[in-house]
């Protein structure tokens, strides 16, 4: 009988080992044939924003190099929550990426207690794809041209001026929380409108003072007189406004808030295939020259980073921005 059970038993064993072994070839075969069908690329906002734009360029490029259609799968909603949820929960075969953001990587855990993803268990990241500065605006009525008259007219007339934003909760707004906190000037008062372009007509209206906006938005007012730029908040200048001091030389060193997007798929994603979508993809930002052209059209700059490098940024990230939750005490209902 024990010599029964023992056959049995390695009978089993070896029957297990024999379909381990089929697995790991047909998933071999998988990366060896990446990609053989179409490609979904979610977005977690609507059409026609710098998150969707930018996706549809990078995804273009990628269809090119890949020989497969990029399907650009908008799914707008909760601050992107609901669009990363579902890529959060899709096969992880490769077929599915997902295009994260400053508010969805970094931002969203810290400010929403009911996520229904985590960030750094549901995802590999592929690379990070791009970055861009904020920049502060001001309406031309407002009697400064510096930001050092800007913050010297705010803590001398404590409680008259007002920032603008797209939202509670969004990068928008956090950026304008973190500008008051390393500026002093905690007087000002937040007015969330609902999106960056009902904020951007109320700033060229009068009836707030300032905000701090991604660039895409922003230069067309800026170029026709009917905002003000005081800084970009980025280390460097940028060539869409060369004339435009950074913060650190405006007199306000410590202030950076930058728009900023990586390319993920869900986790256990097999690592050839995340493999082939770095590579294609860091070579398409570092090397195509339309890509620099029309990212630079968006703001930003194309960057092309390591699986590794996009995680350590998002975690900086994340902390930076938790500790301005925190401070700023914003909630967000759910």
């Amino acid at each position: 009988m024990t010599i029964s059970i023992n056959k049995a038993i390695m009978q089993r064993a070896i029957l297990a080992a024999v379909i381990f072994a089929l697995g790991v070839s047909s998933f071999s075969s998988l990366a060896q044939t990446y990609p053989y069908k179409p490609i979904r690329l979610i977005v977690p906002f609507a059409a026609g924003g710098s998150t969707d734009v930018l996706a549809r360029v990078v995804g273009q490029k990628l269809s090119q190099k890949l020989g497969q259609q990029i399907i650009v799968d908008n799914r707008a909603g909760a601050g992107g929550t609901i669009g990363t949820e579902i890529a959060a929960k899709a096969v992880p075969d490769g077929y599915t990426l997902v295009v994260g953001t400053t508010s969805t990587l970094a931002i969203n855990e810290s400010l929403y207690h009911k996520l229904n993803y985590d960030i750094s268990r549901d995802f590999a990241p592929i690379t990070l794809l791009a970055k861009g500065p904020f920049v502060l605006m001001v309406t031309p009525s407002l009697p400064v041209t510096t930001l050092k008259d800007l913050i010297d007219y705010a803590k001398a007339n404590p409680g008259k001026l007002s920032i603008a934003s797209s939202g509670n909760g969004t990068s928008v707004h956090l950026s304008a929380e973190l500008f008051k906190i390393v500026a002093g000037i905690p007087q000002v008062a937040h007015v969330p409108y609902k999106g960056g372009g009902p904020a951007g007509f109320a700033l060229m209206a009068g009836e707030v003072q300032m905000m701090i906006n991604d660039l895409p938005p922003a230069i067309g007012p800026i170029r026709s007189g009917k905002l003000r730029a005081l800084a970009v908040a980025d280390a460097k200048r940028t060539q869409l406004l060369p004339d435009v001091p950074t913060f650190a030389e405006a007199g306000l060193p410590g202030y950076e808030s930058l728009s900023w997007f990586g390319l993920l798929a869900p986790a256990t994603t097999l690592a050839a295939v995340i493999s082939t979508l770095n590579t294609v993809t860091v070579n398409i930002l570092r090397d195509d020259p339309d890509i620099k052209e029309r990212f630079v059209a968006l703001g930003v700059d194309p960057f092309g980073s390591t699986p590794a490098e996009l995680t350590r940024y998002a975690r900086a990230e994340a902390r930076k921005w938790a500790d301005v939750i925190r401070r700023a005490n914003i909630r967000i209902e759910e």
